[in-house]
Order: C-alpha cells, then sequence, then structure tokens
C-alpha cells in the first residue's frame, strides 16, 4: 500500500506541538508552526535517499529535540530548520528576520561551512566547528546528536561504503561526545546503530544470543526482582524494579577487553531499583537505607560497592552500585537510584541546564580545547580530544586528597603527566596504594597514587604505548623531538583474514590497507577520511597463509597437549608454529601459533579444538 506521506508528517508535526503546548503559549506555538511550513517548503523538491520527502528528516530531529531530549522552543525551531541553509537557497540572514537571532545562531552552528579547501578534511573541519560551539551554548551540540541520531536510525537507505563512513564518524565522535554529556541513552543507540552497520554478522549474532539468554534467564530474573519489591515495600520504601539488558556493542566489548567468549562475560544485565525519594531523607540516606535492607537478607560481594552518588562521573551520572548472591548462586549487579539520577542519567546536561551546573565542564572543555590548538607537530587534533575528553572516567587521589579525573585505563604515567608535565617527564616508580609498582600500572578507580622521581629518568618511544591522555602524548612527544618519521596491505594492529568483515582504505601510495570493520584505527580513519574508504574483495587464497594466536581453556588432563597438536597438525594439516602452555590447579591456558588461509578455516580449527574432550573455551587472540 503506497505510503501517505502528507498525512505521516502531520501527524508526526501534530504529536509534536501537542507535547510543547504543556511548556508554550500560543505565540511559541505559532512560530513552531511556522518553522514546520518554512522547512517544509524550502526542502519540497527534496528526496531522501529511501525516496521519502526530505522533510520527514527535519520533522524526527524537531521531535528527539523535544520530546527525547526535552529543549525549548528556540531548539525545536532551530532543528525543523537545521538543513535549510546548507541544503537550500535560503541564508541564515532570513532564518533570523523570520525567527530571531538565537535561532539563527543555532542553525548557523550545526550548518557545515563550505570550503574551496580544508584544513585536514571535510569530517574533521566539521568536527572542530561542532566543538567551537561549545564555548557558546551547548543547544547546538544537543541539535546535531538528534540530528546524527535520526540519520543512523535511517542509515539502511545509503550504500555500504557510506554507512561505513557515517557508521565511523558516529562511533569516533558522536557516541563519546553523547557520552560526556551524560546522554547515555543516546549513546548506546549511537553506539549500537554504528556496530549493526559495520559488523552486521556479529552484531546479529550477539542480539540473537542475548535474546535467548534472556529467555532462559527470566524467571529466576522475576523471582529475585519480586523479592527486592517485596523487601523494600516491607520496609516502607516506595521503589520498582528494572531489567536493564546490555546491548550487544557493550558485550562485544567485554568479549574483547576480557579475551573470553559470549558465555563467560559477567553482568550481561543489571537490575536498576529505582526509588521516590521520601523527606527529609537525602537520596543517599534513601540509598543507603535500600542497601541496608537488601544486604540484610542477600550476601554482598566483597569490595563491590560503589559510590557514583558522592563521587558522580564527570559526566553527571549518579548511582549506588553493588552485587548480591541470588539464590542461584550467581552475583547480580544492582544500581540503587533516584527517579531524579534516572531522569539525569537520560537527559543529561539538559536535564537541569542552569549556567552555574554545566559552567565547569564547559570550562575544562574550553581549556582543552586550548591545549590541543597549540598541539605540536604530529599530532592529530581528534586523538588528542577524543583520547583526553570523551571516553569513561575514574576518579583517583593524591596522597593529600586532591583529586584527579583521567579516563578509564590511564596508569601512573598518565596521573604523573596530570599532576606536572616535570613529573612526568622524571616519573621513576610509583606507590599506588601504598604499594611499589611501575610507571606503566593501570589505574583503577578510587586508588591513591604517588609518584617517585628522578632526574636520571626520561621518556622514550615506549612509554607512548602506556599513555591515554592528550595531555601525557603531547609531552612525550615533545620531549622526544620527532616523531617516527593498488596491492592490499592487512592493518598491522587488526590483522584482518579473508572472510572477516573488513574494509578498505586507499593510501597514497595506491595500496589497499584491510581492516577489520570493528579496527579502531579503521574507526578513526572512516571518521576522518572516509573519502578514502573503498570496497575490497579480500578472498582466500591457497598461497597466501596468515599468522593466527588462539587460547584454549582447559581441564588438565593426560594426553591433552598431544591431543591439540594432533588436532591441527595431523587432523586440520596446518602448520604449528608455537606453542606456550600453563597449568594452574589443574586447569591448562594453552597459547598456539599457527597459520591459516582463510577465517573460516581458522573457524573450523577453533571448533575442532572446541570438540575436544576436557576443553572449555578457545578464543582467538590478537598477535603483538
Amino acid at each position: 500500500m503506497e505510503t501517505n506521506y502528507d498525512q505521516l508528517i502531520q501527524g508526526n508535526v501534530d504529536e509534536l506541538l501537542g507535547r510543547m503546548c504543556c511548556k508554550c503559549n500560543g505565540d511559541d506555538i505559532q512560530r513552531l508552526r511556522d518553522a514546520f511550513e518554512f522547512a517544509r517548503e524550502a526542502h519540497s523538491p527534496q528526496k531522501r535517499k529511501s525516496g521519502e520527502p526530505y522533510i520527514i528528516h527535519p520533522v524526527n530531529v524537531a521531535r528527539i529535540v523535544a520530546e527525547e531530549l526535552e529543549l525549548g522552543v528556540d531548539p525545536v525551531i532551530a532543528a525543523f530548520l537545521h538543513d535549510v541553509v546548507e541544503d537550500t537557497p535560503y541564508t541564515i540572514e532570513d532564518i533570523k528576520e523570520r525567527f530571531g537571532e538565537d535561532v539563527a545562531f543555532l542553525v548557523g552552528v550545526v550548518t557545515k561551512e563550505k570550503k574551496d579547501k580544508y584544513v585536514q578534511s571535510k569530517q574533521v573541519d566539521n568536527f572542530r566547528q561542532i566543538l567551537a560551539s561549545m564555548q557558546y551554548d551547548v543547544r547546538a551540540l544537543l541539535i546535531k546528536l538528534a540530528d546524527r541520531l535520526h540519520n543512523m536510525r535511517t542509515l539502511n537507505s545509503m550504500r555500504p561504503d557510506k554507512q561505513m563512513k557515517i557508521a565511523g564518524e558516529t562511533d569516533y565522535f558522536y557516541a563519546p561526545l553523547a557520552n560526556r554529556l551524560g546522554l547515555y541513552h543516546v549513546k548506546t543507540e549511537l553506539e549500537n546503530l554504528s556496530f549493526q552497520y559495520r559488523c552486521p554478522r556479529e552484531y546479529a549474532l550477539l542480539e540473537k544470543l542475548l535474546r535467548e539468554e534472556f529467555e532462559s534467564e527470566r524467571t529466576h530474573i522475576e523471582a529475585f526482582t519480586s523479592k527486592i519489591e517485596t523487601l523494600l515495600a516491607k520496609g516502607g520504601i516506595k521503589a520498582r524494579t528494572e531489567v536493564r539488558y546490555r546491548k550487544p556493542y557493550s558485550i562485544w566489548m567485554k568479549m574483547h577487553s576480557k579475551g573470553c567468549d559470549f558465555a563467560h562475560v559477567n553482568t550481561k544485565y543489571y537490575v536498576r531499583v529505582v526509588y521516590q525519594n521520601q523527606e527529609p531523607w537525602s537520596e543517599k540516606d534513601t540509598s543507603l537505607r535500600i542497601y541496608s535492607i537488601l544486604t540484610d537478607v542477600f550476601k554482598e560481594r566483597p569490595g563491590s560497592v560503589s559510590n557514583y552518588i558522592d563521587a558522580p562521573k564527570e559526566n553527571g551520572y549518579q548511582s549506588f552500585q553493588v552485587k548480591l548472591l541470588n539464590e542461584k548462586g550467581r552475583w547480580e549487579e544492582l544500581h540503587i537510584s533516584s527517579e531524579r539520577m534516572v531522569r539525569n542519567g537520560r537527559l543529561g546536561c539538559a536535564a537541569e541546564r542552569t549556567d552555574e551546573n554545566i559552567q565547569a565542564w564547559l570550562d575544562k572543555f574550553n581549556e582543552l580545547l586550548k591545549e590541543v590548538a597549540d598541539q605540536e607537530a604530529g599530532m592529530d587534533f581528534m586523538d588528542g580530544v577524543t583520547s583526553s575528553f570523551y571516553y569513561d572516567d575514574i576518579m583517583v587521589f593524591t596522597p593529600k586528597g586532591k583529586c584527579v579525573i583521567l579516563p578509564k585505563g590511564a596508569t601512573a604515567l598518565d596521573f604523573a603527566f596530570e599532576i606536572h608535565s616535570r613529573i612526568g617527564e622524571h616519573a621513576h616508580y610509583a606507590r599506588i596504594n601504598g604499594k611499589l609498582s611501575s610507571v606503566k600500572t593501570v589505574l583503577k578507580r578510587g586508588d591513591c597514587v604517588e609518584i617517585g622521581t628522578s632526574d636520571s629518568v626520561e621518556p622514550d618511544p615506549s612509554w607512548l604505548d602506556h599513555v591515554s591522555t592528550y595531555k601525557a602524548r603531547k609531552s612525550i612527544n615533545s620531549h622526544l623531538s620527532r616523531m617516527t618519521g593498488s596491492h592490499y596491505v592487512r592493518c598491522p594492529h587488526c590483522h584482518p583474514l579473508p572472510g572477516d568483515e573488513v574494509i578498505g582504505f586507499k593510501k597514497n601510495d595506491g595500496s589497499i590497507e584491510v581492516h577489520k570493520r570493528n579496527c579502531q584505527t579503521a574507526i578513526r580513519l572512516a571518521s576522518q577520511h572516509g573519502d578514502s574508504i573503498v570496497a575490497v574483495n579480500f578472498e582466500e587464497e591457497s598461497r597466501c597463509l596468515y599468522p593466527v594466536r588462539i587460547s584454549v581453556r582447559a581441564i588438565d588432563r593426560y594426553h591433552l597437549l598431544s591431543d591439540l597438536v594432533d588436532c591441527i597438525t595431523e587432523k586440520l594439516r596446518l602448520s604449528m608454529i608455537g606453542l606456550r602452555t600453563e597449568t594452574t590447579d589443574h586447569i591448562g591456558v594453552c597459547t598456539i601459533d599457527f597459520e591459516v588461509h582463510s577465517m573460516n578455516e581458522l573457524q573450523t580449527a577453533m571448533d575442532s579444538i572446541a570438540a575436544i574432550d576436557g576443553v572449555d573455551e578457545v578464543q582467538r587472540i590478537d598477535i603483538e
């Protein structure tokens, strides 16, 4: 049946206006109607790649701004008009004359500047323009995120190379930006849409496994949450529970960070206890009362408490977290939050937007941009910003109790450079919670860190492999004073095989570098140099062998090692080039290097090894 687009569009607009009525007067509603009519007339000749009228896009962006981000009238008007200047003959002056200076400013910020020549690339210059807008008003960023969110929701109409380009930008820039703005739901949806289009097979498999897991665990989860609600009701606490299953991208990240398969990923979901705060208790008091009631019945995992109420994450996230033992002997992760915390977790910086509560965030952001603007030659602008500002953070302390915020995965070296560049350059050792440690030790939230220095110690190139922050990398590169200086070339980091989901990038010398679609280098290249993406047909060739490495975890027994070797060399006729084994308390872990022609051959080998008696887990691991 043919879609009645006029009826669909008008229905969406009427629903949006209905939602805005509660916070707008009659004049504002008329301004919203005028903005829609203006945008519809301006975009009337245009179609989307899907064949739909183009006006569908700005209408949906306006709905996201109004309903999901709960912004006011001017940002919604700007969302209706956000593509008018870029894609039609109308100008910013036309917008200003009809809708005022505030709307014109917001539209101007989200309009890509057209240049004859770009400083780095069209994509990177666009990122710079978006970041510069933060000096003035966070609303422009929120409109840009709404625009990106709708584009990702409708990406299926684009060509595969365009999908990879847009998904790469999203994963590299927009999703971390949403995270830092505290927009957890936007960040999660952007990450998963990007993952879905970059690696559709992996996404579909993980989605299927999560669905099956949810169905198999439903009964015991419901029993656990029901018991929680009963206990809290008896204790006079008004609360509800929610089971929040983690998304495929989060599971994929856990699998790769932990080096395990899906079955061995812990905490595929968490239980959120959401309470209505009751006077005269504070939110912390209520959270602790809930914690007390539940730990009177359920055993608490030692060391599992995380108090994000007193020490919120830098993006504003708050909750009280703990792990409890359920009746099946499994640890359940609980997030105890007030209704306010949940709303703020959804809306982030837009939840309680006042000049005071976002000024500190803006000040730190602008300070970072000034540092990056003064970068040394060879340091990449976007890498500097994203590595220093956008990823999950941890809070650590100096011996005097000063709080230092660092990105998750930061080391004692990052800490040293954050305190002072001279301390970093001469960092000799660290004491972490009083224990003597290497300066390359990865820090955990809550660590107390002391740095010992020596004038005889200076940075060496290996330090670059053990720092995360822009400040540390810039200082090390500055001290070192110099930077390391059509056929397929495999990425030296992700080591793709024929049969993997891959993407290619054309290099200046005419060669094509092939990457797995989940390779962080590929995501960065796609986000900044999308025009260099090319389709590749990376097929198996009988003369080409590729080294691979797997980890096998098994119950130790007589002849286990000989069975593994026999499977690879005799049964599969593959050439083994390395073997290391370690056994602890009857659990053996073998690391095996051998050569294969393709991903299919590797998977066959892994399946055959997994079928050996006593083998519990087989994982492909990266060759350093």
